[in-house]
């Protein structure tokens, strides 16, 4: 479980949005989401949610489908 940030992922938005899934596998430079089992979604990697530099290019992305949450604060 990651100790600094979580990252909440609505999987309703990133299913109507083709193109989505890909897209934030794409930007996220340290890998924490990958492709889904399902068409159209993305799974998080819990093992590299702490690796986020909190650079906000998958909130970009996904203003509505992504939040990273601080759990610092």
């Amino acid at each position: 479980m990651a100790m600094f940030i979580r990252v909440d992922v609505d999987d309703s938005v990133v299913q109507k949005s083709p193109g989505l899934a890909d897209k934030l596998v794409e930007v996220c430079p340290v890998k924490i989401f990958k492709l889904g089992s399902s068409p159209n979604s993305v799974e998080v990697v819990e093992a590299n949610v702490d690796e986020c530099t909190l650079c906000d290019l998958c909130t970009q992305a996904s203003p509505e489908g992504v939040r990273v949450v601080k759990l610092y604060e």
